[in-house]
């Protein structure tokens, strides 16, 4: 098949994209299949008059695969570098690609990627894609919508308050806030924008990070727990991972530095505190619609109290991710897991 493996975009995490499209676009190379791995928003420089004698030569037409830097990138800086017109989301010939494609693998991360705006014009343009529905998507990437929208199905979230920038409202909220808590973008994943504040003044730091990325913030409160996260893979939930980093919190550095956290799969949990977890994450793919795959992240007390904290619709596939080990836990191969995801695609 000629595959196109969509990447980079405009989103604080772009850089992870890059690492996970183009392990996504060796693995399916290794079953055969022609694949360009390409950033969305750059899109082609040059290409032949018949596109799709871009397959022809992938190693011409892919973008490179840069390491992922310890800080996130400046999202400005890239928009400026396109030449020519900013204003479209899709970089030159990326539309014509993906509609000679038999299928688009989208290996997107945040922002326009994973809040089902791509989704959506691919349904409107009748382009096959990997992942989950524009819809399931757009409530999954809000997360205070995330919790608003399954507030009635019995999945237990931490509490917390919406802050908006400059309104008054959320002034009056702010007063009542308690110490330590958790201040974070309201979109967004990878832990970009993420700070835990335990005086007003470090609240005040932490709001400002936030606002940098967005107008509208969580502010929910502390539990001190082990970190977890449960994929669900066509409905079926697999292997809860433990995530355990060795300094600090799993921020956007633990996250994708070798070495920075140890990572326990199946977990090591009482069994039916892993089948408590699974049913959640079950429960919010399903209440979600996110029919192909998807990671819900969990935080355990000591008690055994379990929250979710969010549902990613577009999960890493990166090295050090969390799904693809968790599939291999059930004896999936990553080079299984994307066929199947890419198989997938093709029945809808």
């Amino acid at each position: 098949m000629n595959i196109v493996v969509l990447a980079g975009g405009l989103s604080t995490e772009r850089d992870v994209s890059f690492k996970s499209g183009g392990r996504i676009a060796a693995a399916l190379r290794s079953r055969g299949h022609k694949c360009v791995l390409v950033d969305v928003f750059m899109g082609l420089s040059e290409y032949p008059e018949n596109i799709k004698e871009v397959f022809n030569d992938e190693e011409k037409y892919s973008a490179p695969v840069p390491d992922i830097p310890d800080t996130a990138p400046d999202i400005e800086k890239i928009k400026n570098s396109r030449p020519g017109s900013k204003k479209s989301f899709f970089g030159p010939k990326v539309i014509s690609l993906c509609k000679a494609a038999d299928v688009v693998f989208i290996a997107l991360h945040g922002a326009d990627g994973e809040n089902g705006k791509v989704q959506a014009a691919f349904d409107l343009q009748g382009i096959k894609y990997t992942g989950n529905s524009y819809l399931g998507c757009a409530i999954a990437m809000n997360k205070a919508a995330t919790k608003t929208f399954l507030s009635d199905s019995g999945v237990p979230f931490p509490k917390g308050v919406v802050v908006r920038k400059g309104d008054k409202a959320s002034e009056e909220v702010e007063k009542n806030i308690q110490f330590p808590c958790v201040v974070k973008p309201v979109c967004g994943g990878s832990s970009i924008g993420v700070s835990i504040a335990e005086t007003k003044k470090e609240f005040e730091e932490a709001k400002k990070v936030a606002y940098a990325l967005e107008d509208t913030i969580l502010v929910e409160e502390y539990i001190k727990a082990r970190e977890f996260a449960c994929g669900v893979l066509f409905g079926e939930v697999l292997p809860v991972i433990e995530i355990a980093p060795v300094v600090g919190f799993y921020d956007y550095k633990n996250k994708y530095a070798a070495g920075a956290a140890v990572e326990t799969c199946p977990a090591d949990i009482p069994k039916d505190k892993a089948i408590e977890m699974q049913s959640y994450a079950k429960m919010v793919a399903e209440g979600l619609e996110l029919n192909a795959y998807s990671r819900m992240d969990f935080l355990m007390t000591e008690e055994g109290r379990i929250v979710c904290l969010e549902a990613n619709t577009l999960p890493g596939m990166t090295p050090t991710s969390l799904l693809p080990q968790e599939a291999a836990a059930v004896g999936i191969s990553y080079e299984d897991l994307c066929e199947k995801l890419v198989n997938f695609a093709l029945k809808g």
